[in-house]
């Protein structure tokens, strides 16, 4: 079976016991402080199992795209270097979501482990005597008793000799330090030889890291809850969670020893050896790992763009930028290949993916230019980069690269620390890890925009069967809190409030979350924000109330929010309006709407010019004037789809959705925000910028209604001031050409005033040579305007010395400034460098900083009465 069919062949099992198949979330988590990817197939379901939410099928299948290089599972290292670790996988999965209320719509341990076994013996054929399972064998610490009622189930289907017991770490699932955990059941298949298996009994390798016994499904039995304190309640309603991974299974059902030669990923690697002219030996070189780090590699990349997220600098983005480097950084270094390599590899995937993730095949274009462009800003980096570890590895002291320099490899040349850790460990050196934590420590410190909240657990005062959001109809209802929780940010207390029905609409899809206030027996509790937690509203409040059981007035502030959904409306507009103007290649790729302007991200290859601008505002502006009903239906998903919506990539929904349509031959969205009911509310829209987020990424900023009156009159307000300034000429335009080329005239005329200036204080400086030990020295301080003027200096006085040292200080405005300059002849021979005596011997004398080359160096600093020790300082080196 090709790997397409093996993975449909568990769709259609699971679909034949009941299982509705649903699609793969994205694999970017939106709404989930707690993660930045999927990393597991159950996270898509967790509101079910939190008991947030009602599970719209008791019995489901899927097959999740899921990402594991950040956290507690960080697998990036062993990624290539071995056969079946991965950045990006999938995870098949079956699951059962209970109902107390309904127990026989939802299943448990038996029919789990029975069909588990039926699948893997009878449809895929695996030979029986090849397979282990695992079962909780308790915990007395914890009160655990051990899982008999598994253990029982599996007698039924395996010898009791291959019943493994395996401790908490192996066979407890835990969704994090609190929430739903239970026992659970692994099942191991042994790859090895016959001959290997005669030598040494399978059992005895179980969970021992042995490349060829290895996990190939978990059954999770989620029946408790963890608190806090550590303590564990039994759940009403018991699940079942459990996750194949796709990859290791193929592997296993083509009988291959390297997961790299399934089909999965031979048609990758078949097209990198086509571009770099090589053959792929699936053996443990360099050359070997590379072709597999980058058949990896290109998945996470390629799937987590298409679903909006895109390389940056920070949190989920930066993640993405490091992997993409260490691929870059294996094949530049071991395929010998100097120039982008990876965006060739989008299509391929693409085509082989579009089946079952399809949204990277919709955006193969955009995916390609973003990951082309990341390529070639690292590979202009990379060649400096690698030159500076060559000159850290020679002057490496006890086999160790200093930790500082390390971290300069990652702040100026995009290394991450793992691939500078690689690199050293060529060449049998270690990094200072301890030293790099702590530069990467004092950077976070400095840069922190928000600290991570400590969240104690929730307090429940109502039974609910889940929450009722009626924000699209009303601003005030009378309701009640249902549970609260204390959280502390930066040392300061603050709580969460989940009410029972609320009309405060949840930060999401880019439009911000209400503020408002809260009435409990005329105590009034203000609402700061309100987010999402995975499908649950929170209200984020100071305080607490001194009744917090009493019913609860909730109101949204009201003029905040209609200037958002202003802002919204706009949204769509626009968006509309730069496919008619740019294409239909235009798509959302980011936004925030709140009530002081909007923020728009589309896909889009150029600067989007002002005459283009000007285009897409008189659109939106003509269908502003239209005034055209705002109309938003509820619809099944397929419906809408076939209507001509538009969704959003990265995006998950629901069966049901909500399409907002503005004129359904103009706009029609999904959408879950609020809206205006007519476009005449947003007044007029105004564009204040256009500019570049990300590579294929333009960003818009815009303002309607209010806001966009208060910006109009604002910039008639600086337009006014320039006119009163230029005296009210009858032709602005026209003065302040006038005005801009006289400066320019003038500016020649005092360069060449400056340049005379300078040439006397050069003469004057050829007087005041000393030969020191046979070099030339000038040194002194001089009256200048700026510090270039040093800098100039430096260069004049290089065109009339030889075998010289110039070390010239000013006072500017009551600032020290420094220039060196050294010949070159004197630096190879006294072994002089401008730049090192700049930051070891000047620097601290002004208490500044600076830097440069070998034979010209700057510094700028605070304290201007140290320029004559700077002088006899340097004097004193020769």
């Amino acid at each position: 079976m090709t790997s397409a069919e093996i993975r449909q062949h568990f769709l259609d099992f699971f679909r034949s016991k009941g299982h509705t198949i649903v699609p793969s979330a994205p694999i970017v988590v939106k709404n989930d402080p707690t993660l930045l990817f999927t990393n597991a197939g159950m996270n898509q379901f967790k509101d079910y199992f939190l008991g947030n939410k009602q599970a719209p099928h008791h019995r489901v299948a899927d097959t999740q795209k899921c990402l594991r290089v950040s956290g507690k599972h960080n697998d990036l290292e062993e990624v290539g270097v071995d056969t079946y670790h991965h950045t990006m996988f999938e995870m098949l999965g079956n699951w059962s979501f209970g109902d107390p209320a309904n127990p026989t719509a939802g299943y448990f341990k038996k029919e789990a482990i029975a069909w588990s076994w039926e699948l893997l013996t009878e449809v895929f054929k695996l030979p029986k005597d090849r397979l282990y399972v695992t079962v909780f064998e308790g915990d007395g610490k914890e009160q655990l008793p051990k899982d008999e009622e598994a253990f029982n189930e599996w007698k039924q289907w395996i010898a009791e000799d291959r019943i493994l017991l395996g401790n908490k770490k192996d066979n407890f699932w835990e969704m994090g330090d609190t929430g739903p955990c239970g026992p659970c059941t692994e099942i191991h298949v042994d790859c090895r030889t016959d001959e290997e298996r005669k030598k040494q009994d399978g059992k005895e390798l179980v969970n021992n890291d042995h490349p060829q016994v290895i996990e190939i499904w978990n059954n999770v039995f989620i029946q408790f809850n963890r608190l806090k304190d550590g303590k564990l309640d039994s759940l009403p309603a018991k699940h079942v969670d459990t996750g194949m991974g796709f990859e290791r299974l193929v592997r296993v059902l083509h009988g291959k020893q390297s997961n790299y030669d399934t089909d999965i990923f031979s048609g990758t690697i078949a097209s990198t050896g086509k571009i770099v002219h090589k053959t792929y030996d699936a053996t443990d070189s360099k050359e070997a790992v590379a072709f597999r780090v980058i058949a990896d590699h290109i998945r996470a990349i390629s799937f987590t763009i298409a679903d909006g997220q895109l390389p940056s600098n920070t949190g989920a983005g930066y993640v993405i930028r490091r992997i993409l480097r260490r691929a870059v950084r294996y094949y530049y270094s071991y395929l010998d290949y100097k120039q982008p390599l990876l965006f060739q590899l989008v299509p391929v995937l693409a085509e082989q993916f579009k089946a079952v993730f399809p949204e990277l095949h919709q955006q193969v274009d955009f995916v390609s230019k973003v990951v082309k462009e990341e390529e070639e800003a690292f590979l202009r980096t990379l060649d400096k980069g690698l030159k500076k570890i060559d000159e850290l590895v020679a002057g490496a002291k006890n086999k160790t690269i200093n930790g500082t320099a390390a971290f300069e490899l990652y702040d100026t040349y995009g290394f991450p620390v793992d691939l500078t850790r690689l690199i050293a460990g060529e060449q049998n050196l270690q990094v200072d890890e301890a030293g790099f934590e702590k530069e990467m420590q004092q950077q976070k410190e400095r840069s922190r925009a928000a600290t991570t909240l400590d969240t104690e657990d929730w307090v429940n005062i109502y039974e609910s069967k889940g929450q009722k959001f009626v924000g699209y109809e009303l601003l005030k209802v009378q309701t009640k809190v249902i549970k609260y929780r204390k959280i502390k940010a930066k040392g300061k207390e603050s709580f969460q409030l989940v009410l029972d029905t609320t009309p405060f609409y949840a930060e999401s899809g880019g439009q911000v979350g209400d503020t408002g206030e809260l009435y409990f027996d005329g105590e009034i509790v203000a609402v700061t924000d309100t987010k999402k937690e995975n499908d649950l509203i929170v209200h984020f409040t100071d305080k607490l109330p001194i009744n917090i059981t009493a019913p609860v007035d909730a109101q949204v502030d009201t003029e905040r929010r209609r200037k958002i959904m202003v802002h919204h409306s706009a949204t769509h507009l626009l968006h509309a309006a730069l496919r008619k103007v740019l294409g239909t290649h235009v798509a959302q790729k980011g936004s925030l709407v709140n009530d002081e302007y909007l923020r728009f991200d589309v896909s889009h290859f150029a600067k989007i010019s002002e005459e283009e601008l000007g285009k897409v505002e008189a659109l939106v502006n003509e269908k502003i004037r239209e005034n055209i009903p705002v109309v938003i239906k509820e619809m099944p998903k397929e419906e809408a789809m076939q209507s001509g919506a538009m969704a959003l990539f990265g995006e998950k929904y629901s069966d049901v959705v909500r399409v907002v349509t503005i004129d359904p031959t103009y706009s029609i969205e999904l959408c879950g925000g609020t809206h205006v009911g007519a476009t005449g509310e947003l007044g007029i829209l105004k564009i204040k910028l256009e500019t570049a987020v990300a590579a294929g990424v333009r960003r818009i900023e815009a303002v309607c209604g209010s806001a966009a009156e208060v910006f109009i009159n604002e910039q008639f307000g600086v337009l006014r001031g320039v006119r009163e300034s230029l005296k009210n000429p009858k032709e602005l335009i026209k003065a302040v050409e006038g005005l801009s080329a006289e400066n320019n005239e003038l500016k020649k005329k005092l360069d060449h005033l400056e340049n005379r200036m300078l040439v006397g204080i050069r003469n004057e400086l050829l007087t005041k040579d000393e030969i020191i030990n046979g070099v030339t020295y000038i040194g002194d301080i001089v009256e200048v305007s700026n510090a270039d003027a040093l800098k100039k200096l430096c260069f004049d006085l290089k065109n009339n010395l030889h075998d010289y040292v110039a070390v010239l200080g000013a006072n500017i405005g009551g600032k020290p400034f420094v220039a060196i300059g050294i010949s070159d002849t004197v630096v190879a021979a006294r072994g002089l460098d401008a730049g090192k005596i700049i930051k070891e011997q000047v620097a601290p004398l002004i208490k500044g900083g600076g830097g440069g080359q070998k034979n010209l160096a700057t510094a700028g600093g605070q304290e201007a009465g140290g320029l004559r020790q700077v002088i006899e300082k340097v004097k004193s080196l020769l």
